[in-house]
């Protein structure tokens, strides 16, 4: 769990920069890739991951400018920018707003109380869930997505493997 701003912040920029590279692999075609029939496509994933910073940093008390009432972006440059926007203006307003003692401070979270260190570290998984979702529909839209957390199919060769293990 987060102790300090700067931990958070460390992990956060990570994360960010895995992000940022799924995000500008994408093509504004793969944008139109669906789940299933009447479910999200790609594109409309992204912008919720997006939106939803803001709006979850809301929730808990920190002022930052939301764009929840614009339309889903078009252009796979206009979602990759979006984020990078949004991405640092959340690392700028946790360190400018809270202090490291902010986060043992207990708020009600989705029915349950949690420490805004808890709050910060669920804004982190979800980014990492619909990342992921992401990832498998970029594959879907005959994209080779960025390896995340270990490299994809494509990738292995340069390890000198001919199959990625099971």
């Amino acid at each position: 769990m987060y102790v300090t701003i700067s931990d958070f912040i460390k992990e956060w920029n990570k994360e960010a920069a895995m992000t940022q590279s799924v995000l500008e692999g994408l093509s504004d075609e793969s944008l139109k890739q669906q789940v299933y029939p009447e479910g999200r496509n790609l594109g409309r994933i992204a912008w919720h991951l997006i939106i939803n910073i803001p709006e979850y940093l809301t929730e808990f008390g920190l002022k930052m400018e939301g764009r929840n009432e614009e339309p889903v972006p078009t252009t796979a440059k206009e979602l990759a920018d979006a984020f990078k926007e949004i991405s640092a203006a959340a690392a700028r307003a946790l360190e400018v707003q809270w202090t490291d003692e902010s986060l043992s401070h207990h708020q009600m979270a989705f029915g349950r109380q949690e420490t805004n260190a808890e709050n910060l570290m669920g804004l982190i998984k979800h980014i990492v869930h619909h990342r992921g979702q992401i990832t498998v529909l970029m594959r879907q839209a005959g994209l080779k997505p960025f390896g995340v957390y270990g490299p994809p199919k494509e990738d292995w060769a340069q390890f000198g493997v001919e199959h990625p293990p099971l």
